[in-house]
């Protein structure tokens, strides 16, 4: 009787969650703050307990996720105003040659969505698609794919991108293991749905230059532009130092290192706060002092970082407190006994939630953030390694990318500037989604096997 009333509680709390975001249109951090309370009430929490458990819940996620997801957005903005995008396009472009220009196309989506949030990126760099498209005469998507590919792969799986960031902090996932499967991962999924998908759809869907777009003056100023290499090392900076905190962690618990003053040095400075700090240090100063910015408006950029971070970071804690009253209500431990007598992998009831909370409402971070507080008190009944833990933020990251339609902001970006009817986004964008959520949970599975 008492699993019954949790299941239902649970199951109400999903769809009364769905309902405000999609119907009424209430805003993420409310609807999650409201169906957190009707969950905790509906299985059967004395109401202080609940005010106690959305307290937790807050205070224990944003303490991590605003630092890290604060400084991410800071170095991202840095990264932004140096030109650093294009550079790094314009630097691959000529290496790769317009024969091979969706690789080099793919490669500068991956590198620059590491700090640089997708949207943000994908207007920077669809000017250099639509002079590809105009000099090959070849259709849009044969290199904006791509583009978009290597975009939306690292946006879902390689922190300090906020939506990895947030989904390994509510389940308690180590960040080193996240961004090191998240290349692991990545890489093959981004082949497969950039350049194979995108010359498979550029070649039965031809797409103009839409006329209302205006390109970008190709002679202008790129000698100004930062070096490919320095950015590369910039944006390598808190990846290295975070892999390098988990990788000595990793020896030291399986004593093939012994701990000393030189492993506590690298544990403290590959610590994501410290990591990032350092990295945005560097970038203020190489992307910012040594090419002319005052600090007055290296402070502005700073501050212009932090509305889109401070969005992301409040519905972020909203879900650690949908987390906590799942588990302080019960509803995780009934949901693990269920999923064991089932036999489903925690990886895959894991996929398939935010695959169902992305396609309902179409906010992929609503969807990672909903299911990570949904698996999370199941995944505490089990006694997962922290690689397999990494593996199931990425499977999350991949069941909240399938199927971007027209209920995302997404879909309506890309079809506005490429130009194309809604059937079309559907035929290449959306299929392209969809290829990297199945890739995504098929690699995270087929890791799983070997961690």
């Amino acid at each position: 009787m008492i699993e019954t009333q949790l299941l239902i509680a649970t199951l109400s709390g999903i769809a009364l969650l769905l309902i405000l975001v999609t119907k009424f249109k209430i805003n993420a951090f409310i609807s999650l703050l409201i169906a957190s309370v009707f969950v905790g009430i509906s299985a059967g929490m004395p109401p202080s307990s609940v005010i106690e458990s959305i307290q937790e819940g807050m205070g224990g996620t944003l303490g991590f996720v605003a630092t890290v997801v604060g400084l991410g957005a800071i170095f991202g903005q840095i990264l932004e105003h140096s030109g650093g995008a294009k550079a790094v396009a314009n630097a691959l472009l000529q290496r790769f040659g317009k024969e091979n220009a969706s690789w080099a196309m793919v490669i500068t989506g991956f590198f620059v969505a590491i700090p640089v949030f997708f949207d943000v990126g994908f207007i920077i760099l669809v000017p250099l698609v639509y002079a590809l498209s105009r000099d090959t005469k070849k259709s849009l998507l044969y290199y904006g794919i791509p583009l978009l590919t290597g975009l939306a792969v690292t946006h879902a799986f390689i922190p300090p991108t906020p939506g990895p960031i947030a989904v390994a902090d509510i389940i308690g996932a180590d960040l080193g293991w996240v961004i090191l499967f998240g290349f692991i991962v990545g890489i093959p999924t981004a082949i497969v749905a950039g350049p194979i998908f995108g010359r498979f759809i550029g070649n039965r869907i031809h797409v103009p230059i839409p006329e209302y777009m205006e390109l970008e003056d190709e002679e202008k100023q790129d000698a100004s532009l930062p070096s490919f290499w320095l950015l590369i090392s910039i944006i390598s900076v808190p990846l290295i130092l975070i892999l390098g905190n988990t990788l000595t962690d990793s020896f030291i618990e399986q004593n093939v290192i012994e701990p000393g003053f030189i492993t506590e040095m690298i544990i403290f400075i590959g610590h994501p706060f410290i990591a990032l700090t350092i990295a945005v240090l560097i970038a203020l100063y190489w992307l910012g002092v040594r090419r002319g910015s005052t600090r007055e408006q290296l402070s502005k950029l700073s501050m212009e970082a932090m509305k889109p971070a401070g969005v992301i970071i409040l519905i972020t804690g909203a879900g650690g407190v949908f987390k906590q009253v799942l588990v302080d209500s019960g509803v995780g431990e009934m949901l693990a006994n269920t999923m064991s007598d089932i036999g489903l992998p925690v990886i895959v009831l894991a996929w398939l939630i935010a695959a169902a909370v992305r396609i309902t409402q179409g906010s992929a971070t609503v969807a990672m953030i909903t299911a990570a507080g949904i698996v999370y008190p199941i995944m505490i009944q089990f006694d997962l390694s922290e690689p397999h833990k990494a593996l199931v933020v990425l499977s999350i990251a991949a069941g909240a990318t399938i199927m971007s339609h027209v209920n995302d902001s997404g879909f309506w970006l890309v079809n506005r500037y490429f130009g194309m009817s809604e059937k079309d986004t559907l035929k290449s964008w959306t299929v392209m989604e969809t290829i990297i959520a199945v890739m995504g949970l098929i690699l995270c599975l087929l890791l799983s096997m070997f961690v």
